[in-house]
């Protein structure tokens, strides 16, 4: 079942989620003036924006509380995020094109199971899921 948080309990997540914002807008400065910015800085910013929302979304889950198939279903996603990171932070390392790989591999993980209802649970309307009335005849 979704429950909506109260303001507290949202408070750290979304403070981090819009320092991430802020920081995506830095990485877009980035993209229109790379001479004023330092070497390797747009690897840097690129990789702490995916490691700053999986640890939000994270807090946000812990906030959250979900049951156990939810949680262990949102560390997989962060994890995803974090191979991203790391792939854009170490793009030189030889385990470079492996981080990329696990991180695809969790998320086409990620989307299949979502097609497939796993963990089934209530609708929640933070992402625009609803569920119609369905009747004998089906959806109305």
């Amino acid at each position: 079942m979704y429950i909506r948080l109260d303001r507290a309990r949202r408070v750290f997540p979304v403070l981090l989620g819009a320092v991430t914002l802020g920081i995506v807008g830095v990485l877009f400065v980035w993209d229109a003036f790379p001479g004023r910015f330092p070497a390797h800085s747009h690897d840097f910013l690129a990789a702490i924006s995916l490691a700053m929302i999986a640890i939000a979304y994270l807090a946000y889950q812990n906030a959250h509380r979900p049951a156990g198939r939810e949680l262990a279903k949102a560390i997989l996603l962060a994890v995803a995020f974090l191979f991203w990171a790391a792939n854009q932070l170490w793009p030189d390392l030889p385990q470079a094109t492996l981080f990329n790989d696990v991180a695809i591999a969790l998320f086409v993980l990620d989307v299949f199971l979502v097609m497939v209802g796993w963990p089934p649970t209530s609708p929640d309307e933070s992402f625009a899921e609803t569920y119609g009335d369905r009747g004998k005849d089906g959806p109305h």
